[in-house]
């Protein structure tokens, strides 16, 4: 039997290009919405926007000094299920059954990726997004361990600065965030990027594996950058 959705694959797609995102009201919520908010809050992937991206220097250290492992597109699922896990502190979200479902379906059609975070052969963090030309679309991420969340987002924006993106949307801003000088922009200006990068194609070289591409990029870091 087919699997039914609210909205086709396809329609998220189109969404992304027009600057919307869909969202669940509630975990068991049975319709999506889609949003555009007035501001954007872009994470930076090179000097171009904002003041440039930012590592700060403890988390660049404990990156070299390599504590998990990193995989990208191995577990895709696992990453959407654990971004979307109840638990006492966190009783709600909008990931519903038609999120996981489309997402699962981006995914197969070569759109959707996730940066799993292991240790010891269990899954501790990653996050998941939309690729879309040179457009990055980061949907939400998970920690089980110190750092792991952080360490994935590291590895997506060496992937995607070495890939020639031009944009990593984080939709909204946040404490945790904030660190990598993430920056609001306007509704207005956030499409003039958005269809920039949708005329140019980004390359996230999927048979790269992620050890390759971190070092020359935390190498590549301004001093200003790094000592804070």
């Amino acid at each position: 039997m087919a699997t039914r959705y609210t909205y086709s694959p396809e329609t998220i797609i189109k969404a992304y290009s027009l600057g919307l995102f869909p969202m669940a009201e509630s975990h068991d919520s049975v319709e999506l919405k889609f949003y555009a908010p007035n501001h954007r809050a872009l994470i930076p992937i090179d000097e171009s926007l904002g003041n440039g991206v930012h590592v700060p220097r403890r988390l660049r250290r404990r990156i070299r000094q390599a504590p998990y492992q990193i995989s990208l597109n191995l577990d895709f699922a696992a990453v959407i299920d654990e971004c979307a896990f109840l638990n006492d502190q966190r009783t709600d979200t909008w990931i519903n059954k038609d999120i996981r479902q489309l997402y699962i379906a981006l995914h197969k059609m070569g759109f959707a990726h996730s940066v799993e975070v292991w240790l010891d052969g269990t899954l501790v963090g990653g996050l998941y997004g939309v690729a879309l030309r040179a457009a990055f679309f980061g949907e939400s991420m998970f920690s089980r361990k110190t750092d792991a969340s952080k360490i994935a987002l590291v590895h997506l924006i060496a992937r995607l600065q070495h890939g020639k993106f031009l944009m990593l949307d984080a939709q909204f801003t946040n404490d945790h965030l904030q660190q990598f000088g993430t920056t609001e922009i306007d509704r207005l200006d956030f499409q003039i990027i958005l269809n920039n990068a949708l005329v140019r194609q980004g390359d996230l070289a999927l048979e790269t594996p992620s050890e390759q591409l971190i070092k020359p990029f935390l190498n590549s870091l301004k001093k200003s950058n790094i000592n804070h």
